[in-house]
């Protein structure tokens, strides 16, 4: 959820770098360019010398593209009554719809919905037969070349490949590539060496009788080899390719001065490392040598099916062969992300507990709480950095999904608002994604009611029980369910994979309408529906899950196995805003043994003063019919049985 930094640029200086784009494709003989958010290594968060698409919109988003065609390109016909047609857009999806409309010039972009009015459609929609559209191999995947060319090839539109990126023409103040060093991370961390992950992975190509694989994301190198790095801001990875072989051996094509001699000798003599500038060469000989190379076509960059094509390698299409292995958490990582969890949730704690009190004292702003969160953190053992840059939005910025808070944005967190605070932290022991959502001074009925609606959606979630070879796709009813009875939804996933001290967003499970993967025991996910409400408010309640085996099924109990999630996350849940009769009583006793948990295991790190808050803020929730009952037993002696103590169902 990281956003790049925004830097002061007026309209006039994305004008300029706009019209300066048109002329260097004037003089590549194209009539159009594609931009995408993504580099070479298809990051969800480039590094800063890679967001091309943030230079040259202002967009600092981590999904989307845009496109810009030459003035003469257009066809009139086409665009004949459309008084909002302009020669570029930018596409972004329901997560950015608010954040683009503040960032991107709307008198030169149009912005649509990539889900809804993709890329190819609009371009069709705008260019002339026989025009020809640019891009650059190493920033889109094969299966979206592939994607484009059948729809452009129909309307008579040329897709072009180009030898060097447009835009870097025009970006003369492009920050320096980093040159940080490649860092070693041990097996108490890893859990297992890069030997066998590198035999056990290999094995497994050699049984579908593939020689080498192409692996392109830096987070699954960054696995396969127990390295960590520090290219990428909030995700500590080294930038580099890599091929894996079927006997465990690996060519890394990495910048050679990153390359310490202790990080060569963890490596060992299997792992060859190559100036990443060599990188084509020893794709040729793979096909020269008449090798089958599996590589990912929705993953990895066409810049390599491109090259192993024309070395005449038989290409098999499948996922990275570490997707998997790497999802699949092994015992020494879940302890981790269990004991960094506590860590983290210690930090959150304290900065709940010092915002509750000093927002009653004096006004405090957003980017005010993210200093002093972060301060939290670091106080922590093994925090390294955060894991994506925190989102703090007070009343209406809630409602921007990934708002971050600028010196221009900022606002003080006013009376009587909801302020959404989305946060974690990088730890050498696992990586952390925490959401809480909190009433500042008194909620309304309405805010009060949705915020119980969507932690109906997450207990949904964090309750279920299932069998194996469920997907998220089946799960995800449970989040927006309560919203749907209404009418309500959310413009994202409810929960994405998460990473050991790696990317706060991995692949390939997650919960959502597309995630067709099966979930399996090991696996880590968020656990995060909303609920926003444009221009007063937004609400998210997001926890960390594991995947686990529900005792009594599977193994030898004759039973087949059934699934179930172990919320690893210890922060509390804003219990101001929950209306608890609009909960069942399973709903209530999950909630409230939730926060005897909370208490318990945080306790020891609290000090007296922010303890006495912990066990407030983690009391239990009762009905009011209970409360009464309550109040009468301390009243009254005898049997009060006939009071109406028991809880409704519902």
């Amino acid at each position: 959820m990281a956003a790049a930094p925004v830097s002061k640029v007026s309209q006039a200086d994305f004008a300029a770098r706009q019209d300066g784009l048109r002329a260097e494709m004037k003089k590549a003989g194209v009539d159009g360019f594609l931009i995408p958010v993504a580099d070479e290594y298809q990051s969800e968060y480039p590094p800063f010398s890679a967001r091309r698409m943030g230079f040259l919109t202002g967009f600092t988003g981590s999904a989307g593209s845009a496109i810009v065609l030459a003035e003469d390109a257009i066809d009139p016909s086409k665009t004949k009554g459309d008084k909002n047609a302009k020669a570029a857009a930018v596409f972004v999806d329901g997560r950015y719809t608010l954040q683009a409309k503040q960032q991107v010039d709307q008198t030169r972009y149009e912005q649509k919905d990539l889900t809804t009015d993709p890329v190819s459609d609009w371009a069709v929609s705008r260019l002339k037969p026989g025009s020809k559209l640019a891009y650059d191999p190493w920033m889109h995947t094969q299966a979206q070349v592939e994607g484009l060319k059948k729809k452009l090839d129909a309307a008579g539109i040329e897709l072009t490949p180009v030898s060097h990126n447009l835009v870097d023409a025009v970006w003369k103040d492009r920050p320096p590539v980093s040159k940080a060093k490649v860092q070693v991370h041990g097996e108490q961390y890893a859990g297992e060496s890069s030997a066998s992950k590198r035999e056990r992975v290999g094995k497994s190509l050699g049984e579908k009788g593939v020689d080498a694989a192409v692996i392109t994301a830096p987070d699954a190198i960054a696995w396969l080899l127990n390295v960590r790095g520090g290219d990428v801001p909030a995700t500590p990875v080294a930038l580099s390719f890599a091929v894996l072989h079927k006997d465990g051996k690996v060519d890394w094509f990495i910048d050679p001065d990153k390359l310490s001699a202790d990080v060569k000798k963890h490596v060992g003599k299997d792992v060859t490392a190559h100036d990443i500038k060599d990188i084509g060469g020893v794709i040729d000989s793979l096909g020269k040598s008449g090798k089958t190379v599996q590589y990912d076509d929705k993953r990895s960059s066409s810049w390599f099916h491109q090259r192993l094509e024309a070395s005449g390698a038989k290409i098999v299409n499948g996922d990275d062969p570490t997707l998997l292995p790497k999802a699949l958490k092994n015992d020494v990582e879940i302890e981790g992300m269990r004991q960094s969890h506590i860590r983290d949730g210690a930090a959150l704690t304290k900065f709940l507990a010092w915002l509750d009190e000093e927002v009653t004292k004096r006004p405090v702003t957003e980017t005010e709480v993210d200093k002093k969160l972060l301060s939290f953190r670091q106080a922590q053992k093994d925090f390294k950095e955060v894991s994506f840059d925190t989102i703090a939005g007070s009343g209406e910025h809630g409602a921007i999904v990934h708002y971050r808070a600028t010196e221009e944005s900022n606002k003080v967190l006013e009376k009587d608002t909801l302020f959404l605070l989305d946060s974690g932290g990088q730890y050498l022991d696992g990586t952390t994604d925490v959401t809480r959502t909190m009433v500042i001074g008194q909620p309304t009925d309405e805010m009060k009611k949705r915020f119980t609606q969507v932690l109906q959606g997450h207990i949904g979630i964090a309750t279920a029980v299932f069998p194996k070879g469920v997907t998220g796709q089946q799960l995800d009813v449970l989040a927006r369910g309560p919203l749907w009875a209404e009418g309500e939804d959310y413009a994202h996933g409810t929960g994405h994979g998460v990473g050991s001290f790696l990317g706060v967003h991995e692949g390939p499970q997650g919960i959502h309408r597309r995630s067709d993967v099966a979930f399996q025991p090991g696996m880590i996910l968020s656990n995060e529906p909303g609920y926003y409400k444009t221009g007063e408010f937004g609400i998210r309640t997001e926890s960390l899950v594991v995947v686990k085996e529900k005792a009594g099924t599977g193994g030898d109990t004759g039973k087949p196995p059934y699934y179930e999630f172990e919320t690893i996350t210890m922060a509390p849940i804003d219990r101001r805003l929950v209306d608890v009769d609009m909960l069942t009583d399973k709903e209530l006793n999950w909630l409230n043994a939730y926060h005897q948990k909370v208490q318990e295991t945080l306790a020891p790190a609290m000090d007296k003063k922010e303890l006495e808050w912990l066990k407030q803020a983690t009391r239990p929730l009762e009905r009011e019919a209970a409360k009464t009952v309550a109040e009468v037993k301390g009243k009254f002696t005898g049997n009060i049985a006939a009071t109406g103590g028991t809880q409704r169902q519902r």
